[in-house]
């Protein structure tokens, strides 16, 4: 049937079909402009992650700000006159711009104790740094040991501040988000009406529009900012961050990746095909193919509206792995025949090459596919996409392949054969020397190796951390450093108290004159006094007993509270504790500007609710967010009466440590998922157990290998990592099927196991060598990217390609010359004559 296809349609008519296939495919190409990146938060979260509306919710109900911060360490002390003056212009500037609402630094934030004054005095007289007669001394010592100020306006030392922009907020946003994730939970229930259809659609454009419109804003912002911080950088150094900064930022590296390294791969693509076939034929093609492969895959990325994030941003140099290695298995067919038939015609020779190569590679593009699919386990919508894009990108690049690679040739004018220059040195040749030569040491490597993977494994850590994202030597990874480790850290974790309601329904109503005691209750009970009588002795000894906890832990940072505020006033109160009374009383007199200021990112008492908010040191090295997180948890959980009030952890810290411990879970599920369905097709394919179990040994050793190798050396499971043996089960069952489909061949009309791998490495051994070093040396111009999880991924993905070619050209062979698995009959019988005679 495939081969009438070609005979009476493809090699009959190639050039209408080769114009109709090109056509088809740069029409269609106008969609690639559609196709956008995605770095927000949004992109390293689960879905339907109840922590996710949680923390919605907790954002709603307190006052939060979304800030960038500018660290600022001058050449002078802080409060010289040139430091000074260079905060004052810098924050003038910044002041300007229409994205900031406004900037906070040493110079407006209130001083309440420099020097002391009385509760009533501060409440009308509020007192900066600007202020007449201020004593530099005392404001420095207030700076250094207020609870509002140390460990976030300025550093231990007194040499590094913090400039706090405050951004306009974005009320379109986080509505348009709600109405979206309310009608995406709800159609996933398939629970939508014909209208609600329409207003979903509506909404997600809408919500599309308004972000990224939103993003274009926000990116000028941030370099207009960076436009300001470089203007008086001769005064000191200045390093940005936040996670707005955060998310631009790793989008400008994607694009930068995208674009050098995407061009740079070309080049190198080209000296290697260049070097190794010397035909400028067997240079442009492979490109051709690859090229089309990509723009047919982008194109309907863009057409669909998925959009490029972090985790998928790598998905071209997949494809271009995947395409490669499909077009240089044909090339390596191709020349073998037209060397062995030198008189056959152009026809002739691409049929048989189609034909010989159709069912091999239709099984590991098939198997390879499937590995991919194993990423629709996981609950992280970006990898999930992924698994989408590699899986249609795949079937593309092989439907690509089988029509380009005959159309082109045979309108080209056949070439003389050259004859293959043989050499002793190369991976193909000495590897069937060590197969057959080796008594033990193959399977003494294979122990070892086994060996060094049961011992790395284990040491494999879910964790990571947004500042080990980016190379040391990048103004991103200095600012969030010198952010997370001198001005209180980066990664944002809430711990929110929830108190009992007190029942204050009695069971029995008497009817009484009004008492002057009775008055009192009724003030003390009437809704407009109730707020600042809700500070009770025993709440304010609780947030005091917690706020000091999570401050007293080593991977915390900086710590806000209202305990802030009660330790503030007990300064003020000359070293008194404050009680309930003085705190109503405050609370009263306090003005409402001043309350929105200092309690309502903290306090909610409508809800009944408390906020701590905690940032972690990110950069600390033994940091485990999972085992902080539990033990925050346990400890919690024993310090407080559950019956008094209740507590619940929230914020970035949560949600990522969410995802982060999903990836374990999902990478067992893939891994399982993806051995049970190779185990299918192998025994589908070879009809043969032995054949089946030698095959999966094969491709379980690299696997293991780079887990090891994760382990040993460190490198922790995460959001990039986590594709790796989705990838290594792809290329290495490639290799697997392509090796022993034609071993199959050659078994037929060679003498003996030993010969029949000699010449099976004479031939399919050469494409896998060829395929491997054009792709791992592709991908080392990946190590240059400023991305940490890219260059991991580089690096990995060229381990996976040694690990499996030298598993299939030295492991492979070995056990089929031990066990012996196929028998000549059997072997014709399952063998397609087409593949035998081609």
């Amino acid at each position: 049937m495939l081969g009438a296809l070609y005979n009476k349609f493809i090699l009959k008519y190639p050039l209408l079909l080769l114009l109709l296939t090109l056509t088809a495919i740069l029409l269609f190409s106008s969609n690639i402009s559609k196709l956008e990146i995605d770095a927000s938060a949004q992109t390293l979260l689960l879905e339907d992650d109840k922590d996710l509306k949680y923390l919605h919710q907790v954002e709603k109900r307190f006052k939060s700000d979304n800030i960038l911060v500018i660290a600022y360490k001058p050449k002078s002390p802080l409060l010289s006159e040139e430091s000074l003056e260079t905060l004052e212009r810098l924050s003038l500037a910044l002041e300007k711009l229409p994205s900031v609402d406004s900037v906070d630094s040493l110079l407006t934030v209130p001083l309440l104790y420099s020097p002391p004054q009385d509760l009533e005095d501060l409440l009308h007289n509020t007192r900066t740094l600007q202020s007449k007669d201020m004593n530099f001394s005392l404001a420095k010592n207030e700076f250094l040991t207020s609870p509002l100020y140390k460990d976030s306006l300025v550093n231990k030392s007194f040499t590094v501040t913090s400039i706090l922009i405050h951004l306009k907020k974005d009320l379109l946003y986080p509505q348009l988000l709600e109405e979206k994730s309310r009608l995406a939970h709800k159609a996933k229930n398939a629970s939508l009406s014909k209208e609600e259809e329409y207003l979903y659609e509506d909404v997600k454009i809408a919500f599309k529009k308004h972000r990224d419109s939103q993003r274009i804003i926000d990116a000028q912002n941030i370099q207009d900012i960076r436009n300001i911080m470089k203007a008086p950088s001769k005064d000191g150094q200045f390093y940005l961050g936040g996670v707005q900064m955060i998310s631009n930022d790793i989008i400008t590296f994607v694009k930068s990746d995208l674009r050098t390294y995407g061009f740079i791969l070309i080049l190198l693509l080209i000296v290697v095909l260049g070097g190794i076939f010397r035909q400028i034929r067997w240079v442009i093609l492979p490109l051709l193919i690859c090229a089309l492969s990509v723009i047919a895959i982008t194109s309907a990325l863009g057409y669909w509206g998925w959009e490029i994030t972090v985790i998928s941003s790598n998905f071209i140099s997949l494809q271009l792995i995947i395409t490669i290695s499909i077009v240089l298995h044909l090339i390596v067919r191709y020349q073998e025949l037209q060397r062995s038939y030198p008189h056959a015609s152009q026809h002739k020779l691409l049929l048989n090459t189609m034909l010989s190569k159709a069912t091999p590679t239709f099984f590991a593009i098939l198997t390879t596919i499937a590995g991919f699919s194993s990423l629709l386990f996981s609950h992280i919508k970006p990898i999930i996409n992924l698994g989408w894009m590699m899986s249609a990108g795949i079937a593309l690049s092989l439907l690509i392949s089988f029509i380009v690679f005959p159309t082109v040739l045979i309108l080209l004018k056949k070439t003389e054969a050259k004859e293959k220059k043989s050499s002793r040195f190369s991976l193909p040749q000495v590897s069937t020397s060590l197969v057959l030569k080796d008594k033990k040491g193959i399977f003494l490597v294979t122990f070892i190796v086994l060996l060094f993977t049961l011992t790395g494994a284990p040491k494999l850590i879910v964790e990571n951390s947004f500042i080990n994202y980016f190379k040391k030597d990048t103004s991103i990874y200095k600012g969030m450093k010198i952010i997370d480790q001198e001005l209180g850290g980066t990664t944002p974790l809430d711990v929110i108290l929830t108190f009992a309601k007190e029942d204050t329904n009695s069971s029995e109503v008497v009817q009484s004159e009004p008492s002057e005691e009775s008055s009192f209750e009724d003030e003390f009970e009437s809704p407009e006094n109730e707020e600042q009588y809700w500070f009770t002795d025993e709440k304010i000894a609780i947030i005091q007993k917690v706020h000091n906890y999570l401050y007293a832990l080593k991977d915390t940072g900086n710590v806000k509270s209202f305990s802030s505020i009660l330790d503030t006033g007990k300064i003020l109160n000359k070293n008194k504790d404050l009680d309930a009374v003085e705190i109503a009383i405050l609370y009263k007199k306090l003005p409402q500007k001043y309350r929105d200021i200092i309690l309502l990112p903290y306090v909610n008492i409508a809800e009944n609710e408390l906020r701590f908010s905690t940032r972690i040191r990110d950069s600390h090295e033994d940091l485990r967010r999972n085992a902080l997180i539990q033990k925050i948890h346990n400890d919690l959980s024993t310090m407080l009466n559950p019956q008094v009030v209740q507590f619940k952890l929230s914020n970035l810290m949560v949600i990522y440590n969410n995802m982060l411990q999903s990836l374990f879970t999902s990478q067992i599920t893939t891994l399982s998922f993806v051995l049970v369905i190779l185990f299918v097709m192998f025994l589908l394919l070879f009809r043969s157990l032995k054949l089946t179990l030698i095959a999966l040994l094969v491709n379980i050793i690299p696997i293991g290998l780079i887990f090891g190798f994760m382990g040993w050396f460190e490198i922790p499971l995460d959001i990039m990592t986590i594709t790796i043996a989705a990838i290594a089960m792809g290329i290495g069952v490639d290799d697997t099927i392509h090796y022993i489909h034609r071993f199959e061949v050659e078994f037929i009309h060679q003498s003996s196991y030993a010969m029949t791998i000699a010449e099976t490495n004479k031939s399919i051994g050469y494409a896998m060598y060829y395929t491997s070093l054009t792709v791992i040396i592709g991908f080392s111009i990946l190590v240059l990217s400023n991305l940490i999880p890219t260059i991991y991924f580089a690096l990995l993905t060229m381990l996976v390609m040694a690990a499996a070619l030298i598993s299939n050209l030295i492991l492979l062979p070995k056990l089929l010359l031990l066990i012996k698995p196929l028998t000549k009959n059997a072997t014709i019988q399952k063998i397609d004559k087409t593949t035998i005679n081609g």
